[in-house]
Formats: C-alpha cells, sequence, structure tokens
C-alpha cells in the first residue's frame, strides 16, 4: 500500500469536528483512517510537527472520535518503522521549508500546511497528500502535481461546495485525476 501523508483537517472531519460536511466526507474521512490503521504507512515529520498539529486540535488521551483514534494509534507506533515513516524536512524560518516542493507556490500555500507538501516532497516516494474539506487545495494542486506530488481529496463533493462558497467571484478549478 502506497504510504501517505494525511492533513489535519482529515482527523478533523472523521472526528465530526467540521459542522458544515456532509455525511459521505465524514464516511470518507473514517473509512481512509480506519483501512490506514489496519495496513499501510503514514508519513510525517522527523521534528513530529505533524504529529504536534494533530496532537493540538484533537483529544488523542481521551479518544472520542475516530481522528482522536488514529492520532493515539499514530503515537504508538511512530517507532514503528513499517506503518510510519519519518522524513526530515528543514525549517528556514516560520512554516518555511527547504523540501517545499515549488517556492512561488510557497508564498501562495497557507503556512500550517507547509509542512504537508514539504513531508510529501522529502519522502523519495512522493507520496499523496490526503485532504478532506479544505478547499484551498484546489488552487494548490497543479503546482503540486507538477513536482510529482498528488493530493488525493477524499471529499471533492464538498470541497467544491466549500470552494464555490468562499470564492464566489473564481470558477471551481478542476479536481486531480483519481488514482
Amino acid at each position: 500500500m502506497t504510504p501517505v501523508v494525511i492533513d489535519t483537517n482529515v482527523l478533523l472531519v472523521a472526528n465530526g469536528s467540521h459542522q458544515d460536511v456532509s455525511c459521505k466526507c465524514r464516511e470518507a474521512c473514517v473509512s481512509a483512517l480506519l483501512a490506514r490503521q489496519r495496513s499501510g504507512m503514514v508519513v510525517i515529520d522527523d521534528g513530529y510537527r505533524i504529529l504536534r498539529e494533530y496532537g493540538n486540535r484533537t483529544y488523542p488521551n481521551q479518544p472520542k472520535g475516530v481522528g482522536d483514534a488514529f492520532l493515539k494509534w499514530l503515537l504508538q507506533n511512530h517507532s514503528n518503522a513499517t506503518r510510519v515513516c519519518r522524513v526530515p524536512i528543514t525549517e528556514t524560518g516560520q512554516d518555511r521549508f527547504v523540501e517545499f516542493p515549488d517556492p512561488l507556490l510557497e508564498e501562495r500555500f497557507d503556512p500550517p500546511d507547509r509542512k504537508f507538501a514539504a513531508v510529501a516532497n522529502a519522502h523519495p516516494d512522493k507520496p499523496p497528500i490526503w485532504q478532506g474539506a479544505d478547499s484551498k487545495w484546489l488552487d494548490w494542486w497543479p503546482q503540486l502535481a507538477a513536482q510529482g506530488i498528488s493530493v488525493h481529496f477524499l471529499c471533492p463533493a464538498d470541497v467544491a461546495r466549500f470552494y464555490a462558497k468562499k470564492f464566489p467571484e473564481r470558477d471551481l478549478p478542476a479536481f486531480p485525476p483519481r488514482p
């Protein structure tokens, strides 16, 4: 199974912490996280920036949702090289990384999301980034794809709806081809 980088919002959607998502979206995120726990690999950074962000947004010590339980599993397995791969990324400033795949895109990228792209780019297989409901990634995926990094939208209908609401003056960008 291909390793993946997982954006924090996948855990939040799976927890039910994003009230505006559809039931189908929450089910997709829950299903993806449960499947990843059963088999497969997750890629994180060796400085635990991703784990810290997950921990700041979920409750692994009192798991109530699938996202919480996923973080607890990830914390229990973070040293298991068959399940979790830690890659080094080099921070050159606040939320800026040598490994970010496109310096021009980095300027337009949400600073807290840059670590996900840097981690995907730092891994030799350039694993896909799982995205739940953050519509801004629709503007970013083509430039990431040009650098060999794919974005897998788990909730395309919700992302499209959020994008249209957030950017009513823009046309809806195309989604990447499904793997």
